[in-house]
């Protein structure tokens, strides 16, 4: 299986309306949470590096770019980028069109120490109800939980769940899935149930708030690694615990 060292984030959020100043508060954020970060540049289509010198004035949402920008650093060997984009592809059943920001860090010392600030930020400036930071090579794998097969419905890897397509998802605050670290929004918090202090000791005490009233929660201590048997096993318990998410405890 090809390795790619980097940690992948992505948090889903109402959709964006007029001049928004979530994208550069989301950039600064990322800044602020990854010391020596500067997300300066974008590239063409050429994937040439082009600098911004005025990325504050000019970040807020290009408009005639569908409301999607790219924003990346300038060192090829510690890479990180910044995207986002209105998906018109609704999050639930109710089919409403979303803000979705992707970011990625590379796999390494630094990036493992910021990794639940960066998530909390970009949650956060996003107004995101929900997301999760995850490397890339776990992602792929809980990505199957929720991928069809040409047989049919999902088939998921190593005993994990099968989760329901977006458009079964009753509510857009239910997460679809789990990652290494997990941002959910006091709304989705709520919807399923968390925290529980009866049930949820061992998360709380990877548990963290964020300013305003959600939650940050990390699955292990080591970022999330399927051939690591307790990993997988914290994976599986999470899951269990928290039935709504992926839309598992709706019947339809």
């Amino acid at each position: 299986m090809l390795v790619r060292n980097e940690i992948v984030i992505s948090v889903y959020a109402p959709t964006l309306v007029g001049d928004e100043t979530r994208p550069l508060a989301i950039a600064q954020g990322m800044e602020r949470a990854l010391p020596g970060l500067r997300l300066g540049w974008t590239t063409s289509e050429k994937e040439d590096l082009i600098p911004l010198p005025h990325r504050d004035q000019g970040i807020a949402t290009d408009k005639g770019n569908g409301d999607f920008f790219f924003l990346c650093n300038d060192d090829e060997d510690r890479l990180v980028t910044l995207s986002g984009s209105v998906n018109p592809l609704g999050l639930a059943a109710d089919g409403v069109s979303h803000f979705e920001v992707h970011a990625s860090l590379p796999l390494d010392t630094a990036s493992i120490a910021a990794a639940a600030d960066m998530l909390a930020a970009i949650g956060e400036f996003a107004l995101a109800l929900w997301g999760h930071a995850t490397p890339f090579n776990a992602g792929v794998e809980i990505a199957k939980q929720t991928s069809p097969t040409l047989a049919g419905p999902p088939c998921p890897p190593r005993g994990l769940p099968a989760l329901k397509l977006p458009d079964k998802i009753r509510s857009p605050e239910i997460p679809h899935r789990l990652g290494w670290l997990n941002y959910w929004s006091a709304a989705s918090a709520r919807t399923i149930g968390f925290p529980d202090p009866a049930c949820d000791a061992d998360l709380l005490t990877r548990a963290r708030r964020t300013a305003s009233g959600g939650w940050v929660v990390q699955l292990t201590d080591a970022p999330l690694d399927l051939d690591n048997p307790a990993h997988l096993d914290a994976l599986k318990r999470a899951y269990e615990r928290f039935p709504e998410i992926g839309g598992r405890a709706d019947p339809r």
